[in-house]
Protein backbone atom coordinates (compact mmCIF):
# COMPACT_ATOMS: atom_id res chain seq x y z
CA UNK A 1 0.00 0.00 0.00
CA UNK A 2 1.49 3.33 -1.34
CA UNK A 3 2.04 6.20 1.53
CA UNK A 4 -0.25 9.06 0.83
CA UNK A 5 1.09 13.02 2.11
CA UNK A 6 -1.51 15.31 2.60
CA UNK A 7 -0.64 18.69 3.69
CA UNK A 8 -3.00 20.23 5.69
CA UNK A 9 -2.18 24.49 5.94
CA UNK A 10 -3.30 25.74 9.13
CA UNK A 11 -4.05 30.04 9.59
CA UNK A 12 -6.64 31.38 11.85
CA UNK A 13 -9.04 28.49 11.62
CA UNK A 14 -9.47 27.60 15.49
CA UNK A 15 -12.91 26.15 15.43
CA UNK A 16 -12.76 23.99 12.40
CA UNK A 17 -8.84 22.44 12.58
CA UNK A 18 -10.05 19.92 14.74
CA UNK A 19 -12.55 18.50 12.54
CA UNK A 20 -10.32 18.75 9.44
CA UNK A 21 -7.49 17.04 11.14
CA UNK A 22 -10.21 13.85 12.59
CA UNK A 23 -11.45 13.71 8.94
CA UNK A 24 -7.77 12.94 7.86
CA UNK A 25 -7.06 10.47 10.67
CA UNK A 26 -9.92 8.26 10.66
CA UNK A 27 -9.64 7.34 6.94
CA UNK A 28 -10.57 3.94 5.86
CA UNK A 29 -6.85 4.29 4.07
CA UNK A 30 -4.26 2.87 6.27
CA UNK A 31 -0.94 3.91 5.03
CA UNK A 32 -1.70 8.04 5.55
CA UNK A 33 1.05 10.79 6.55
CA UNK A 34 -0.04 14.39 7.57
CA UNK A 35 1.31 17.24 7.24
CA UNK A 36 0.58 20.06 9.21
CA UNK A 37 2.01 23.58 8.71
CA UNK A 38 0.42 26.75 11.23
CA UNK A 39 1.41 29.82 9.25
CA UNK A 40 2.00 32.47 12.47
CA UNK A 41 -2.00 31.94 13.66
CA UNK A 42 -2.64 34.93 15.69
CA UNK A 43 -5.84 33.13 17.13
CA UNK A 44 -5.42 29.52 18.92
CA UNK A 45 -4.82 27.84 16.06
CA UNK A 46 -1.67 25.93 17.10
CA UNK A 47 -2.25 25.54 20.24
CA UNK A 48 -5.22 23.52 19.53
CA UNK A 49 -3.10 21.18 16.97
CA UNK A 50 -0.67 20.74 19.56
CA UNK A 51 -3.02 19.44 22.18
CA UNK A 52 -4.52 17.49 18.88
CA UNK A 53 -1.46 15.73 18.74
CA UNK A 54 -0.62 15.43 22.67
CA UNK A 55 -4.51 13.54 22.56
CA UNK A 56 -3.76 10.78 19.92
CA UNK A 57 -1.20 9.39 22.97
CA UNK A 58 -3.29 10.05 25.81
CA UNK A 59 -7.51 10.27 24.72
CA UNK A 60 -9.37 7.42 26.09
CA UNK A 61 -12.97 6.93 25.03
CA UNK A 62 -15.05 4.15 26.26
CA UNK A 63 -18.91 2.30 25.62
CA UNK A 64 -21.44 0.58 27.79
CA UNK A 65 -19.90 -3.50 27.02
CA UNK A 66 -21.26 -5.70 28.88
CA UNK A 67 -24.01 -6.24 31.96
CA UNK A 68 -23.17 -7.71 35.26
CA UNK A 69 -26.20 -9.18 36.29
CA UNK A 70 -24.73 -10.69 39.77
CA UNK A 71 -23.48 -6.84 40.78
CA UNK A 72 -26.02 -5.51 38.75
CA UNK A 73 -24.06 -3.25 37.25
CA UNK A 74 -22.84 -2.05 33.59
CA UNK A 75 -19.36 -2.29 32.39
CA UNK A 76 -17.76 -0.27 30.09
CA UNK A 77 -14.75 -1.06 27.90
CA UNK A 78 -12.57 1.66 27.29
CA UNK A 79 -9.92 1.88 24.55
CA UNK A 80 -7.58 4.13 23.35
CA UNK A 81 -10.07 7.02 21.02
CA UNK A 82 -6.82 7.57 18.15
CA UNK A 83 -6.21 3.77 17.50
CA UNK A 84 -4.36 4.22 14.06
CA UNK A 85 -0.80 4.47 12.78
CA UNK A 86 -0.63 7.76 11.30
CA UNK A 87 2.53 9.35 10.50
CA UNK A 88 2.16 12.95 11.47
CA UNK A 89 4.15 16.23 11.79
CA UNK A 90 3.75 19.67 12.88
CA UNK A 91 5.78 22.43 11.41
CA UNK A 92 5.32 26.19 12.31
CA UNK A 93 6.58 29.06 9.92
CA UNK A 94 8.97 31.86 11.89
CA UNK A 95 7.39 34.22 9.98
CA UNK A 96 3.99 34.58 7.88
CA UNK A 97 4.47 33.21 4.41
CA UNK A 98 1.01 33.47 3.04
CA UNK A 99 -1.17 30.07 1.92
CA UNK A 100 0.66 29.39 -1.31
CA UNK A 101 3.97 29.56 0.51
CA UNK A 102 2.73 27.45 3.09
CA UNK A 103 1.47 24.77 0.97
CA UNK A 104 4.98 24.40 -1.00
CA UNK A 105 6.42 23.84 2.53
CA UNK A 106 4.61 21.35 3.52
CA UNK A 107 4.65 19.44 0.39
CA UNK A 108 8.28 19.38 0.38
CA UNK A 109 8.04 17.65 3.21
CA UNK A 110 6.26 14.82 2.13
CA UNK A 111 7.42 11.35 1.75
CA UNK A 112 4.36 9.96 -0.37
CA UNK A 113 4.09 8.43 -3.29
CA UNK A 114 0.64 10.28 -3.54
CA UNK A 115 -0.34 14.00 -2.14
CA UNK A 116 -2.53 16.26 -1.66
CA UNK A 117 -3.78 18.94 0.66
CA UNK A 118 -7.16 20.07 2.53
CA UNK A 119 -8.27 23.34 3.78
CA UNK A 120 -8.28 23.64 7.46
CA UNK A 121 -11.87 24.19 7.77
CA UNK A 122 -12.75 21.45 5.17
CA UNK A 123 -13.79 17.43 6.27
CA UNK A 124 -12.46 14.46 3.95
CA UNK A 125 -15.37 11.85 3.81
CA UNK A 126 -13.96 8.67 5.17
CA UNK A 127 -13.29 6.72 2.35
CA UNK A 128 -11.76 9.48 0.60
CA UNK A 129 -8.32 8.51 0.19
CA UNK A 130 -8.62 5.08 -0.62
CA UNK A 131 -11.40 5.20 -2.99
CA UNK A 132 -9.10 8.07 -4.88
CA UNK A 133 -6.09 5.54 -4.54
CA UNK A 134 -6.96 2.57 -6.45
CA UNK A 135 -7.35 4.60 -9.90
CA UNK A 136 -4.05 6.05 -9.31
CA UNK A 137 -2.77 2.21 -8.18
CA UNK A 138 -4.27 0.95 -11.41
CA UNK A 139 -2.42 3.94 -13.30
CA UNK A 140 -5.61 4.84 -14.75
CA UNK A 141 -4.60 8.47 -14.13
CA UNK A 142 -1.65 10.62 -12.69
CA UNK A 143 -4.47 13.08 -11.00
CA UNK A 144 -7.65 12.28 -9.65
CA UNK A 145 -10.62 14.39 -8.52
CA UNK A 146 -14.25 13.55 -6.96
CA UNK A 147 -17.48 15.41 -6.23
CA UNK A 148 -17.87 17.53 -2.97
CA UNK A 149 -20.71 18.84 -0.75
CA UNK A 150 -20.50 22.81 0.00
CA UNK A 151 -21.42 23.01 3.62
CA UNK A 152 -21.96 26.18 6.01
CA UNK A 153 -21.19 26.29 9.69
CA UNK A 154 -23.84 23.85 10.85
CA UNK A 155 -22.61 21.18 8.29
CA UNK A 156 -25.94 21.92 6.29
CA UNK A 157 -25.39 20.93 2.93
CA UNK A 158 -25.90 23.78 0.53
CA UNK A 159 -24.54 22.48 -2.51
CA UNK A 160 -24.18 18.92 -4.14
CA UNK A 161 -21.25 20.27 -6.55
CA UNK A 162 -21.20 17.11 -8.88
CA UNK A 163 -17.81 17.91 -11.42
CA UNK A 164 -18.00 17.08 -15.39
CA UNK A 165 -15.73 14.35 -16.57
CA UNK A 166 -12.48 15.50 -17.40
CA UNK A 167 -11.70 16.76 -20.69
CA UNK A 168 -9.34 19.74 -20.70
CA UNK A 169 -11.62 21.81 -22.82
CA UNK A 170 -14.27 21.70 -19.69
CA UNK A 171 -12.13 21.61 -17.11
CA UNK A 172 -9.63 24.22 -17.84
CA UNK A 173 -10.94 26.03 -21.21
CA UNK A 174 -14.32 26.55 -20.26
CA UNK A 175 -13.40 27.26 -16.15
CA UNK A 176 -11.28 25.50 -13.54
CA UNK A 177 -13.49 22.04 -12.92
CA UNK A 178 -11.92 20.40 -11.09
CA UNK A 179 -12.31 20.98 -7.66
CA UNK A 180 -10.75 20.92 -4.31
CA UNK A 181 -11.23 16.73 -3.67
CA UNK A 182 -8.32 15.57 -5.19
CA UNK A 183 -5.67 13.03 -5.17
CA UNK A 184 -2.18 12.84 -7.53
CA UNK A 185 0.89 11.64 -8.01
CA UNK A 186 3.84 13.06 -5.91
CA UNK A 187 5.99 13.59 -8.92
CA UNK A 188 4.43 15.85 -11.01
CA UNK A 189 5.44 18.23 -8.38
CA UNK A 190 9.07 17.01 -8.66
CA UNK A 191 8.50 17.35 -12.95
CA UNK A 192 7.42 20.49 -12.97
CA UNK A 193 7.38 22.05 -9.59
CA UNK A 194 5.18 23.74 -6.75
CA UNK A 195 2.61 26.04 -6.64
CA UNK A 196 3.21 29.28 -7.77
CA UNK A 197 3.41 31.66 -5.08
CA UNK A 198 3.23 34.34 -7.11
CA UNK A 199 -0.64 32.98 -8.03
CA UNK A 200 -3.49 33.93 -6.56
CA UNK A 201 -5.41 31.10 -8.12
CA UNK A 202 -2.44 28.81 -6.81
CA UNK A 203 -4.24 25.58 -7.47
CA UNK A 204 -5.79 25.78 -10.42
CA UNK A 205 -2.12 27.19 -11.94
CA UNK A 206 -0.39 24.30 -10.68
CA UNK A 207 -3.00 21.66 -11.83
CA UNK A 208 -2.86 23.99 -14.99
CA UNK A 209 0.60 23.48 -15.86
CA UNK A 210 0.51 19.87 -14.88
CA UNK A 211 -2.34 19.07 -17.34
CA UNK A 212 -0.21 21.45 -20.33
CA UNK A 213 2.84 18.98 -19.79
CA UNK A 214 0.80 16.12 -20.08
CA UNK A 215 -0.80 14.68 -16.52
CA UNK A 216 -3.81 12.06 -17.08
CA UNK A 217 -6.73 13.83 -15.06
CA UNK A 218 -9.62 11.52 -13.75
CA UNK A 219 -12.94 12.65 -12.07
CA UNK A 220 -14.29 9.80 -10.03
CA UNK A 221 -18.21 10.24 -9.64
CA UNK A 222 -18.58 10.00 -5.74
CA UNK A 223 -19.36 12.68 -2.85
CA UNK A 224 -15.80 12.20 -0.87
CA UNK A 225 -15.39 15.57 0.73
CA UNK A 226 -17.20 19.05 2.40
CA UNK A 227 -15.81 22.38 1.45
CA UNK A 228 -16.91 24.98 3.78
CA UNK A 229 -18.76 28.10 2.47
CA UNK A 230 -17.34 31.31 3.37
CA UNK A 231 -20.06 33.81 1.44
CA UNK A 232 -21.36 35.15 4.90
CA UNK A 233 -18.03 36.03 6.27
CA UNK A 234 -16.00 36.64 3.32
CA UNK A 235 -12.59 36.94 5.54
CA UNK A 236 -8.97 36.00 4.34
CA UNK A 237 -8.90 34.58 0.92
CA UNK A 238 -12.62 35.01 0.57
CA UNK A 239 -12.42 39.15 1.74
CA UNK A 240 -14.05 40.60 -1.50
CA UNK A 241 -10.93 42.60 -2.77
CA UNK A 242 -8.88 39.19 -2.44
CA UNK A 243 -11.64 37.14 -4.12
CA UNK A 244 -11.89 39.15 -6.87
CA UNK A 245 -8.27 38.89 -7.46
CA UNK A 246 -8.34 35.44 -7.52
CA UNK A 247 -11.32 35.17 -10.19
CA UNK A 248 -9.37 37.57 -12.52
CA UNK A 249 -6.50 35.70 -12.13
CA UNK A 250 -8.86 32.34 -12.78
CA UNK A 251 -9.99 34.33 -15.89
CA UNK A 252 -6.26 34.95 -17.10
CA UNK A 253 -5.76 31.10 -16.69
CA UNK A 254 -8.88 29.95 -19.18
CA UNK A 255 -7.70 32.28 -21.82
CA UNK A 256 -4.12 30.69 -21.06
CA UNK A 257 -5.66 27.24 -21.68
CA UNK A 258 -7.74 28.38 -24.46
CA UNK A 259 -4.64 29.95 -26.21
CA UNK A 260 -2.78 26.97 -25.27
CA UNK A 261 -5.38 24.29 -26.97
CA UNK A 262 -5.81 26.56 -29.91
CA UNK A 263 -1.85 26.49 -30.88
CA UNK A 264 -2.50 22.68 -30.34
CA UNK A 265 -4.79 22.64 -33.06
CA UNK A 266 -2.66 24.40 -35.04
CA UNK A 267 0.25 22.29 -34.93
CA UNK A 268 -1.65 19.24 -35.86
CA UNK A 269 -3.40 20.86 -38.96
CA UNK A 270 0.29 21.73 -39.99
Amino acid sequence: MKLISIVVPSYNHAEYIETCLDSIYFQDYENLEIIIVDDCSTDDSAQIIRDWINGIEKDTVSFLSRYDEERDEFIRTSHKRYNKNRSITFLENEQNLGSTGTYNRGFRAVKGEYCSFVASDDICHPQMYSTLAKHLDADQADFVYSDMFIVDDNHRILQEFQLPDYRFDQSFCDWYLCGVATLYKTSLHLSHGYYDETAMADDHECYLRFAINGARFLHVKKTLYSHRSHHTRQVGLHGKSRFSALLNHSKELALKARRWRASQKRAKEK
